[in-house]
């Protein structure tokens, strides 16, 4: 097989956890395309997408390793002088100009090409403390922002990226959600060496395992992000007898709402609520990682709800998109 299809078989209308931003052998990676697929699938994911630095996927190295149960999405990392960005849901053997930095004004062009093919454009690690790694472009066309990449631990030097990331889309939301401009969040590995492909990755509501519904539900915000398959989250909203869960919109005709998240194996972790207000809740998980947090509000003192769910030491080990509240 040349390249990998566009669809896979899968559970049908399912959530799926998929790794977006990861590097092989034909880029700067230290894994064969074989070995990125085989660590893929038994760190849990439904799907990957194949995203070297300005170079489309090569003929016949990814179609031999896609699944009925796996998903393989052709992607590339737009890397130039001044910030990355991931064009996912390419055709065979594109090629998206990466040749292009923000004082020449010529990325529109660039995010139109994916636009075009159906693709989705994203800001990746946008503080990433290296040459290069800042994202300075406006975020005009820009569909999803990458706020988690790779490892969040309060060890690592450069842990700061992910926090300012996450710091800055939080307030991000509450200055574009009335505009309905709103750009919802996804964190990916940025596989290059062993052991951390799916570290972290995104949870998708989709239809079906097809790249178009994976996008679309990444597009969205139909998403939250995990450190790993051990942790699990549902998110919901109840007002006046309806229910809605991440990155939907609840219709509260003025009542109270109550927001439920229930998590499983993050143990002695906590569970924030966030709002246009800013961190407005917080509970503590049991020792044995599996609790249930609900806190109550109405549209009039919420635009929005998010979780963040953290380890005792303050690590992220997972944070959702929004539900919306009108």
């Amino acid at each position: 097989m040349s390249f990998p299809p566009a669809r896979a078989v899968g559970r049908g209308a399912a959530w799926y956890r998929g790794d977006c931003h990861v590097h092989s052998v034909h880029s700067d990676g230290k894994l064969t395309p074989e070995e990125l697929a085989i660590r893929g699938r038994a760190a849990g994911l439904d799907f990957m997408a194949t995203t070297e630095h300005n170079s489309a996927a090569g003929v016949g190295v990814w179609g031999h390793l896609a699944a009925d149960d796996f998903l393989i999405i052709l992607g590339e990392e737009v890397t130039t002088k001044t910030g990355h960005w991931l064009a996912l849901g390419l055709e065979p053997g594109r090629v998206i100009d990466w040749n292009h930095q923000v004082r020449d004004g010529l990325i529109d062009k660039s995010l139109d090409q994916v636009h075009r093919l159906g693709g989705l454009c994203v800001a990746a690690h946008p503080h990433a403390p290296y040459p290069s790694g800042d994202f300075m472009f406006p975020f005009r066309g820009i569909d999803v922002v990458e706020v988690w990449n790779g490892l969040w631990t309060s060890s690592r030097s450069w842990n700061a990226d992910n926090e300012a990331a996450l710091a800055e889309w939080g307030r991000s939301l509450a200055a574009n959600m009335r505009t309905g401009s709103w750009r919802p969040a996804m964190g990916n590995s940025d596989t290059h060496l062993d052991g951390q492909i799916g570290i972290p990755h995104t949870v998708v509501l989709a239809e079906e395992l097809h790249a178009d519904a994976i996008l679309t539900g990444i597009r969205t915000g139909r998403s939250w992000i995990a450190e790993s398959a051990y942790v699990d989250v549902t998110f919901t909203a109840h007002a006046d007898g309806h229910v809605v869960g991440v990155g939907e919109e609840l219709t509260t005709h003025g009542g109270r709402v109550e927001v439920r998240a229930a998590v499983r194996g993050v143990p002695v972790g906590a569970v924030s609520f966030h709002t246009d207000g800013g961190m407005v809740h917080r509970a503590i998980l049991p020792g044995d990682g599996a609790g249930v947090a609900q806190w109550d509000t109405t549209a009039e003192e919420s635009l929005f709800v998010r979780l963040e769910i953290r380890h005792p030491n303050g690590d992220v080990a997972a944070l959702t998109n929004p539900i919306i509240l009108v």
